[in-house]
């Protein structure tokens, strides 16, 4: 009997002392935690639905790996890959020489790029905004320093549901990799944005401030629509052919305002980060670019 019972004490220590005892031979859950794979990933606020989404998907593919997402813009990813706190940056813009130049440094590490999808930069006004269309040369003097258009009625609309008839200004903050694709796209590298417009963190809060303000114009990725605003279809400038932001018109290079979307690994992906890669690039990781109205590669590949 007390044999039995000093038996009993040694095998209650046992379990104590490796984390418990499961059934069949199981590790317990801190146990298979210890095991995972972790993959940080940060970076930009366009791409940060579809990053989780791809995390969440990943889980499926691979219980050993966990993937930890979170934004706060291209630039902010990018300031974390340069400290090296991060396996994956996710960007809305393509990484500056300096910015790879100090990556390089700090960690002894190049950082290799990928492209992941394609993006349309939509332009988004209130549902009931009569306005259909516009130009990127209108775009630049709305957005502008020195900008021309500052009323809807320069326009040639009449925007009932906006009395003050003043274009309100919605953009994004300057660590977005959005903002600086826009900012680029409409101004080229001789000219600033204006002052005076309302700069949100987010893609969806760009969004969101545009369904309730309706003089309000705001530029987005096309996978944050709802049927509360209106997308502008764009040419690059009056009489040239206008194009919605759609799959199709990215593909076919149509729509004026499209842009890659990049993920920066810290050095040549190895491990459990470049299983992921890969998987991101294949038919299934793709299919969740579309689903969430994004644009997905044309040729899977791996990196």
């Amino acid at each position: 009997m007390l044999k039995t019972f000093l038996n009993l004490i040694l095998l209650s220590a046992c379990c104590i002392g490796f984390g418990g005892c499961a059934p069949n031979g199981e590790m317990t859950a801190t146990a298979q935690k210890s095991k995972q794979a972790i993959i940080k990933n940060k970076g930009s606020d366009t791409m940060v639905n579809l990053a989780q989404a791809w995390a969440e998907a990943y889980t499926d593919v691979s219980p050993t790996a966990s993937v930890e997402v979170s934004g706060g813009g291209s630039g902010t990813g990018v300031a974390a890959l340069i400290n090296g706190t991060v396996d994956i940056a996710n960007c809305s813009r393509q990484i500056k020489p300096m910015e790879l130049a100090q990556a390089t440094e700090n960690t002894g590490k190049v950082p290799q790029e990928f492209i992941v999808g394609y993006d349309a930069l939509a332009v988004y006004v209130h549902q009931d905004n009569p306005l259909d269309r516009i130009s990127i040369r209108e775009l630049a003097e709305i957005y502008g320093e020195r900008g021309t258009l500052t009323k809807w009625s320069q326009l040639g609309i009449a925007h009932e549901d906006c009395p003050s008839d003043k274009i309100i200004r919605i953009s994004r903050q300057s660590n977005s990799g959005t903002y600086f694709y826009f900012r680029e796209a409409l101004l080229g590298k001789t000219r600033d944005f204006a002052l005076g417009s309302l700069d949100l963190h987010g893609s969806k809060d760009v969004v969101e401030v545009v369904e309730r303000t309706p003089c309000a114009i705001g530029y987005s990725g096309m996978g944050y629509a709802t049927e509360h605003v209106k997308m502008l279809d764009v040419a690059i400038e009056s009489g040239a052919p206008y194009y919605a932001p759609n799959l199709q018109n990215v593909l076919d290079k149509t729509y004026p305002i499209a842009r890659p979307l990049y993920m920066y690994s810290l050095g040549e992906p190895t491990g459990e980060v470049k299983n992921y890669l890969d998987w991101i690039f294949s038919r299934e990781g793709q299919s969740i670019v579309e689903k969430l109205g994004f644009v997905p590669l044309e040729n899977e590949g791996s990196p």
